[in-house]
């Protein structure tokens, strides 16, 4: 099964959702109560029968999601009440951003807080007028239950009709000031404190007992970690690198890390990384395998790209769709109607797997007791460094790395014969450009070509299923239906993961590609009077406003990912057009790039690369021998954010403008190296290119 579909009563008749290819809708296809998706269907009966809308908002993975289901959704009683007051409208937040950032706007400006599932009345024609999360079905431990709630806004909308009308109104207005930013001296440059001042930011914030960022419920922020990783090699700043090593040990250490599978849950209830939310996304495990392939890059420590892999290799063999390539959205956090069932261990479990002797050290390096360390029950994690671990056993490190890898890999294949979660095999566009992009990377900075070939097959999935009539990219792919509008996060990820993808393969027909659709996102989402992009393009439906995506979420938002991707397509093809464009996306978003740099860390990597105007770099080759990967290996060692590479072998990009009349010396790979619009000498041979790279700073 690709979604829970346990959820829902068989015996009764399928609602409107039954038709839709969402698993978190169709989860709901068989609630008695009467759903709508989004749509004009019913915001029509909304305004005929003057009723009011009761927009509930979640996404499959989401455990309160499906308590909320059961409690409320599922009850007939409940059902009657929602179906004869309200016209009753299900949203699954993946397919609709839109349309959840506007309505989680409103419910923050409400209630000071945010989250799914998401709970929100509206008028008929759409405006919000109360709104929260998860409610349970009676009042309970201080919360309003769903019943009370119900009846209250009924009554209210009876007896108070005008005055909620305008007090909507006055939060869509509200809603509207809240998406513009404050306006800037536009002769004001964005300069080099600005980095500086967020990492100062970044330090009062940080945990320095078990890294990560504030307390719980805590979150991985790998797009803060990257930002500090840049700047902490180019200020000499041992404190930032300091912060994100330790905080990415502690996550690879912690139960947020799958010790046995591989990959990454949501995030930590608890401040030290122990019990996580146990849904997987793929936004996060591709978003930390970038931040742990650059941290390796920086660092050197071997223990980073072995979580690198671990995390693609479970991105490939889970996250993958076989046939098309593409990558699924989701794991959800429960199996069986339990959260973390699949995932957790009991100590007799293991001795029974393991036997006596290599249960008890398993169990010792990874915190399994008889009691257990959450719940009763044991999630795996390394309570010690592996090296401390093994000297405690009279081992050595090796020894040790190789009877746990054994271990572990008997222990996977007793987890795969349990009921597994429910996975969510929609195939999100600007997640599956993140998931591109570090691919891409990896295989370069690892020499690991099946992330090559998972980026390839990625790229080319995007291509072919998600283009639509009208040429415009798609934002949703399932059961061979591709749909919706692309949202400007569509396409700056997906340009993004192309450009990276052509510097990993020196495959052109993806820098093509990354140009075509950089045209096609400056036509169609930017705001030509104050700067910046829209979050929706010019030709998407009219919702009651038209919002701008500028502060990082759980995925970067749209205007800082579109600078990222326009920066990088605008040093590697010399088009100063996309270059000159991200300094103005930049610019739209300075107040936040200034007063809220946690919400920014996205565009501070966008920063930090214009600024840094590192250096290009082309390697010419004959063939493709193994000198050219060595010289490869030699270049992808080297953690130079702000380089772009390109690799032009036997000739095949002697037309692309950074290779021309670029030559392979005397038949040698050669290394041609320009920085700041000044070129060096050729650097033929490997030799010679070890020699060079001999005292280069690790940041250029």
């Amino acid at each position: 099964m690709s979604a829970k579909e346990h959820s829902g009563s068989p015996l009764n008749p399928p609602n409107r959702l039954a038709s839709e290819t969402s698993p978190y809708l169709l989860q709901h296809a068989h609630n008695p109560v009467d759903w709508y998706p989004w749509g004009e269907a019913a915001l029509a009966r909304a305004r005929a029968e003057n009723k009011p809308i009761f927009l509930s908002v979640g996404y499959s993975a989401c455990h309160w999601c499906h308590v909320m289901e059961r409690e409320s959704f599922e009850n007939p009683a409940m059902a009657e009440l929602m179906n004869e007051r309200f016209i009753n409208v299900k949203v699954d937040r993946e397919e609709r951003p839109d349309i959840d950032q506007i309505y989680m706007s409103a419910v923050q400006a409400m209630t000071g807080r945010g989250g799914w599932p998401m709970s929100v009345f509206l008028t008929p024609d759409g405006q919000p007028f109360f709104g929260g999360t998860y409610y349970p079905p009676e009042d309970k431990h201080g919360m309003p239950g769903f019943r009370r709630v119900i009846l209250s806004v009924e009554q209210a909308w009876k007896s108070r009709k005008k005055e909620i009308e305008d007090s909507a109104a006055d939060m869509t207005a509200h809603l509207a000031d809240l998406a513009k930013l404050p306006k800037v001296d536009s002769e004001q440059p964005l300069g080099i404190e600005i980095l500086e001042a967020a990492a100062v930011a970044l330090r009062r914030q940080f945990d320095p007992v078990h890294g990560g960022f504030g307390q719980a419920p805590k979150f991985p922020h790998p797009m803060d970690l990257r930002f500090l990783l840049r700047h902490g090699a180019r200020a000499g700043d041992a404190h930032a690198v300091h912060m994100v090593r330790h905080t990415l040990d502690k996550m690879a250490r912690g139960g947020i890390y799958d010790h046995l599978g591989g990959g990454f849950a949501r995030y930590s209830t608890d401040a030290k990384w122990l019990a996580p939310h146990f849904e997987k996304m793929l936004y996060d495990n591709a978003l930390l395998a970038s931040a742990y392939t650059e941290a390796y890059q920086l660092t050197g420590e071997e223990d980073f790209a072995r979580v690198t892999r671990e995390t693609l290799d479970y991105l490939l063999s889970r996250m993958t769709d076989p046939v098309e390539g593409g990558f699924y959205a989701t794991e959800d956090a429960d199996s069986e109607g339990e959260e973390g069932k699949f995932y957790v261990w009991s100590k007799s479990e293991i001795e029974t797997v393991l036997g006596p002797e290599r249960a008890d050290r398993f169990c010792t390096v990874y915190d399994v007791s008889p009691d257990g360390n959450w719940e009763s029950h044991n999630i795996l994690n390394l309570i010690k460094p592996m090296d401390q671990a093994a000297n405690s056993f009279g081992m050595t490190e090796e020894q040790l790395r190789k009877e746990l890898e054994s271990d572990r890999a008997r222990l996977l294949e007793v987890r795969e014969t349990r009921i597994p979660p429910g996975k969510d095999t929609k195939v999100l566009t600007s997640w599956n450009g993140l998931a591109m992009a570090a691919m891409a990377d990896a295989a370069w900075t690892l020499d690991e070509p099946r992330y090559l070939l998972g980026a390839q097959n990625c790229a080319a999935f995007l291509k072919r299923r998600m283009i639509g009539p009208d040429g415009l990219l798609l934002h949703s792919y399932k059961d061979g239906q591709a749909r919706f509008n692309a949202y400007l996060d569509d396409y700056a990820a997906v340009i993004d993961g192309l450009v990276r993808l052509f510097e990993a393969g020196a495959d052109k027909q993806w820098l093509d590609w990354a140009e075509e659709l950089a045209e096609t996102m400056v036509r169609e989402f930017r705001d030509v009077v104050d700067g910046g992009f829209y979050y929706t393009g010019r030709t998407h439906e009219t919702l009651i406003l038209r919002n701008k995506d500028y502060q990082d979420n759980a995925t970067p938002s749209g205007n800082s990912l579109a600078a990222t991707a326009l920066a990088r397509l605008g040093r590697i093809t010399g088009n100063q057009k996309y270059t000159d464009q991200a300094w103005k996306t930049l610019k739209s978003m300075t107040a936040i790039l200034k007063r809220y740099p946690m919400a920014a860390g996205q565009g501070l990597i966008a920063l930090d690369f214009l600024l840094a105007d590192g250096p290009e770099v082309v390697l010419v080759a004959p063939l493709a021998t193994d000198d050219y990967k060595h010289a490869r290996h030699l270049w992808s060692k080297r953690f130079l954010p702000g380089r772009v590479t390109v690799a032009n072998i036997a000739g095949v990009l002697d037309h692309f403008e950074l290779a021309q009349q670029r030559t392979a010396q005397a038949g040698q790979i050669t290394s041609y190296i320009c920085q700041g619009k000044t070129c060096e000498a050729p650097v033929a041979g490997i030799e010679a290119l070890k020699k060079r790279l001999i005292g280069m700073p690790t940041y250029l």
